[in-house]
């Protein structure tokens, strides 16, 4: 197999779209009325990433790089409650803190991302190639999601009643830089199976890089994404759980985590993108389990292993999870020889039901 070889601009969100429905039908329609607002401009800008693509925009050349070999190019933007990006720059690189948190927690979460890239995989930045981290906060009103859109990342500051500042849980920043990583390796396609992994590839490094920040072993972590992004009134952790999809949340307002953890339970929708953020769950516990089982840190062992299928070249764009996962036995195998990295990968994928090659 090889990858697909371009840059084609996707347009990634954290809250995925069945969570949003869910809340746009709510009784309270001042909570409805955000949720069906924040959903009318995520499918603007995912048309207008769609089109980027289809006209063949340059937006996404790789970029020269224009970063230290070994320091992060951060650049933060205030939206003011507006929808126009990038907005006004409010930090540089290297700028001392403000008085506003939420450009703090922006600017240190694009720094950890950088810093776990650089130190576990020998990655600068998200292209490898030095780029340049923006991110904007402050975006829209009551806007309840954080987005990739191919080239910078957009952080909203929820609502207050169902999501608090999408900059808090800094595996959130992660896992939609991550987005950026996936789209310049393995650029795997967003539907169905492929954009599952994807979404699995982002959910596995903002949860690395939260365990780094904090210097967590596989048994100290929470395996969880989102967590502190749920307002108080939510019954729930977070947004999903890696180590038991399936029950980060349970609300009367969001409904149930509809996250499997096995094939057995895979699921079969045309929403989401055929399920994107939903069987997601599925290799997002094998990794877990994978994890779990080699203890120690998860970005060493298990989380190399993930990176260089992901980064190899060998990971097609519409890559099965069989496909994913076989590639991840091999390069256990051929990384580690017969020893107990091949045997908690190849366990790992079986206790999830997904058979490898």
């Amino acid at each position: 197999m090889t990858t697909n070889g371009g840059f084609e601009p996707v347009f990634c969100t954290i809250v995925p779209p069945h969570v949003l429905d869910t809340l746009a039908q709510a009784e309270d329609p001042a909570l409805a009325g955000k949720a069906r607002r924040t959903l009318e401009h995520d499918a603007f800008e995912r048309t207008h990433r769609r089109m980027t693509a289809v006209l063949g925009a340059p937006a996404l050349a790789p970029p020269k790089a224009t970063a230290a070999e070994d320091k992060p190019n951060r650049t933060i933007h205030d939206a003011r409650h507006k929808q126009e990006l990038p907005g006004k720059k409010v930090r540089g690189e290297g700028d001392k803190p403000g008085k506003d948190a939420t450009v703090n927690r922006a600017y240190a979460g694009l720094g950890a991302t950088f810093e776990l890239f650089l130190k576990a995989y020998r990655r600068n930045s998200i292209n490898g190639d030095g780029l340049p981290l923006n991110a904007t906060v402050h975006f829209g009103e009551d806007y309840n999601n954080a987005f990739w859109n191919g080239e910078q990342m957009v952080f909203g500051d929820g609502d207050g009643e169902i999501f608090l500042d999408f900059t808090i849980p800094v595996d959130v920043i992660g896992h939609e830089l991550a987005h950026g990583v996936t789209q310049y390796t393995a650029n795997l396609t967003y539907f169905g199976q492929p954009g599952a992994l994807n979404e699995h590839m982002s959910d596995v490094f903002g949860s690395l890089i939260k365990q780094y920040t904090l210097g967590q072993t596989a048994a100290e972590a929470d395996w969880l994404i989102g967590a502190g992004l749920l307002a108080p009134r939510v019954t729930g952790k977070a947004l999903r759980s890696m180590k038991a999809p399936g029950t980060a949340y349970d609300d009367d307002v969001l409904g149930k985590d509809p996250q499997p953890a096995t094939m057995d339970d895979y699921v079969r929708t045309g929403r989401d993108n055929g399920g994107v953020h939903i069987n997601s769950g599925i290799p997002n516990h094998a990794f877990y389990l994978v994890a779990n089982a080699l203890g120690g840190h998860a970005w060493e062992r298990a989380g190399q292993i993930w990176y260089e299928v992901l980064t190899g070249g060998e990971l097609g764009s519409q890559a099965s999870f069989t496909d994913f996962a076989t590639l991840t036995v091999a390069k256990a195998r051929a990384s580690y020889g017969e020893g107990e990295e091949l045997q908690a990968v190849t366990k790992g994928w079986e206790q999830v039901g997904v058979r490898t090659l």
